[in-house]
């Protein structure tokens, strides 16, 4: 069961009453406008939450200065308040600050009301915005680790993928599907899904530091994944048992014994290629069905190859980095 209150909503709340508080105590008028700038920029992750601090005080800059040369030219109406529109949202989507949009325009609505563009009302409207954008910024500095969650995603990864193969091995000797592999394979997903969504939010908890690696990990295994299922589909054509089957679902086997996140995948290629050798020189086939399922045998044995050379890449990347 979810929990009704989380830890953004606490922030939100906790940083709005204070950025109303403080607006207040400076005599800023409008002062409920720094604490729905509060609740607007408090963010799932620390950098988000920065960005769209800083798109929406560079954007409450431009649109003070564009309404603030219309009002002073035009006057205090309706009208000049859709021309600023008109040209102060094309001007965000140049500059990127297009988040700015909606807060800037609410904040230069009260010049509009108060029909004034002194210096008290410019300094009233970019301090508002300071102290909301600012406050959801401090609070934003603690976000809670989700390292260990993450974690748990891969070793659930890493066990289906493991279970997945070995039930191929058995697949290989048996000539049938198992009917568990199905879910298996959606768990797969669903657990794959999960984890990259917390790895790109981790990612945007640091700031100054990077932390890719599990990024990183959970598209090394979601690619793993797209070959899993690929492979899978050999299995509808396999009907023949032969001395070839036996040696690719023991190796089938022992790629799922030393399935980890530490594996390098070398040792297991170049088994793998002792194993390709070895089917080469063997009797060539006596039927078309024979042939037919040789090939898928040895078509399948390249889909390992390729599920090996994806982990062999992912470790060797990291290792130049470091």
């Amino acid at each position: 069961m979810k929990k009704l209150i989380g830890l953004r909503t606490l922030k939100t709340a906790l940083g709005s009453a204070i950025a109303i508080i403080i607006a207040e105590s400076l005599g800023l008028k409008y002062a409920a406008a720094a604490g729905i700038i509060t609740i607007l920029s408090v963010q799932n992750t620390k950098k988000t939450s920065i960005t769209i601090a800083l798109q929406r005080i560079e954007s409450t800059l431009l649109a003070l200065l564009i309404s603030g040369i219309l009002f002073w030219i035009f006057g205090y109406t309706a009208i000049v308040f859709g021309v600023y529109l008109v040209i102060f949202i094309p001007l965000t989507v140049i500059f990127k600050i297009t988040d700015g949009i909606v807060v800037s325009s609410v904040l230069v609505t009260h010049l509009l009301v108060e029909k004034s563009i002194s210096v008290f009302w410019i300094k009233n409207e970019i301090l508002l915005m300071f102290i909301g954008a600012g406050i959801a910024i401090v609070l934003n500095i603690y976000m809670p680790k989700i390292e260990g969650k993450i974690k748990e995603n891969q070793r659930d990864i890493e066990d289906y993928m493991r279970k997945i193969l070995f039930h191929m091995a058995e697949d290989l000797r048996g000539q049938s599907v198992h009917i568990e592999e199905e879910k298996l394979f959606n768990s797969l997903e669903m657990t794959l899904k999960e984890g990259t969504e917390r790895a790109y939010r981790n990612l945007n908890n640091y700031i100054i530091n990077e932390a890719k690696y599990y990024v990183q990990y959970m598209e090394m295994r979601t690619l793993q994944y797209e070959i899993l299922k690929y492979m899978r589909k050999h299995f509808v054509k396999f009907y023949m048992n032969f001395q070839q089957t036996e040696m690719v679902a023991a190796f089938t086997e022992n790629v799922a014994l030393n399935l980890s996140e530490y594996n390098t995948a070398e040792k297991l290629i170049e088994e793998l290629k002792k194993i390709m050798e070895a089917c080469k020189i063997q009797n060539l086939p006596k039927s078309r069905e024979e042939f037919e399922n040789r090939a898928m045998l040895f078509q399948f044995l390249n889909d390992i190859e390729y599920l090996l050379e994806v982990k062999k890449k992912f470790k060797y990347n990291l290792e130049e980095k470091n």
